[in-house]
């Protein structure tokens, strides 16, 4: 019962996943056990950044409960190309005005979308610290990973692609975004670009959830959990430890908060793993 009365996540990630099998919660350590995905059939969906990862697994994953989905990003694969029926959509670059006004012009006349999840992320390979600092792949990260999906969801909005009153706008940020939990998770400071664009990013989607609320569009900041994927890869040794997942149960457990988000929970920091608020 303890667990209802919670509001907000745990910083520790490995106290958290400790708790999640301590209490056997059923929501962190089998999402299949409360994921339902049939309020996305037939539902439109546009996913960036679907070629790989958690974004393909989680186009994959939409298709298998039957929505219609169109993917976006720079470059297709082998895999996103194996999916039926799913319109893909290469050569846009969330960096890139031109690029964003293309996407929009290949989708002119199609009907709005439902959902937009803005899952395009980029986070340098090496891990940043003042020893070898690069405002460059500052820079880089904080465009693609905050001005990135704000580019991709105002383009669509403007060229009334989202579906009013209904639509939802999801962005895939992460726990490093919030300055509260630094303390905990990064004692030793490091990977100043990253935390700076995912903390960008939330107070943009923020903002953004306030402005789209008149008309009935729910803004949703999702952190997805820790997911074994490119991205994450220099932290391997951790993943066991720390409870990471493979990207399909990632894509669930992002497709889960999709289908609870709505306008009361519009601009909410979650956390995927346990559905619960991250704070700021």
């Amino acid at each position: 019962m303890g667990t209802l009365k919670r509001t907000h996540s745990l910083a520790d990630q490995v106290a958290r996943f400790e708790r999640a099998k301590s209490e056997h919660d059923e929501r962190f350590l089998d999402i299949n056990k409360v994921y339902d995905g049939t309020p996305l059939v037939g539902k439109r969906v546009l996913v960036t950044g679907g070629n790989k990862g958690l974004g393909l697994e989680i186009a994959s994953e939409l298709r298998r409960q039957g929505a219609d989905v169109t993917v976006v990003g720079r470059k297709s694969s082998a895999q996103l190309d194996a999916l039926p029926d799913v319109r893909v959509i290469t050569g846009i670059d969330v960096q890139n005005d031109a690029h964003v006004a293309s996407m929009v012009s290949q989708l002119e006349g199609a009907e709005p979308f439902d959902i937009v999840i803005n899952n395009a992320g980029y986070f340098w390979s090496e891990e940043e610290t003042i020893a070898n600092l690069s405002p460059k792949e500052q820079l880089k990260q904080i465009d693609i990973c905050a001005v990135g999906p704000l580019r991709v969801s105002t383009a669509l909005h403007r060229a009334k692609l989202v579906k009013p009153k209904t639509g939802k706008i999801v962005v895939i940020t992460s726990q490093a975004g919030s300055v509260e939990w630094r303390l905990t998770q990064n004692p030793e400071g490091h990977d100043y670009g990253h935390h700076m664009s995912r903390a960008a990013c939330n107070i943009a989607f923020v903002l953004l959830a306030q402005e789209l609320k008149a008309e009935g569009i729910a803004v949703l900041l999702l952190h997805p959990g820790f997911n074994k994927t490119g991205m994450t890869a220099k932290y391997a040794a951790i993943w066991e430890r720390e409870g990471a997942v493979e990207p399909a149960v990632g894509a669930r457990r992002v497709l889960h908060e999709v289908v609870l988000g709505s306008l009361a929970t519009s601009g909410r920091f979650v956390n995927c793993e346990d559905g619960l608020q991250i704070p700021w």
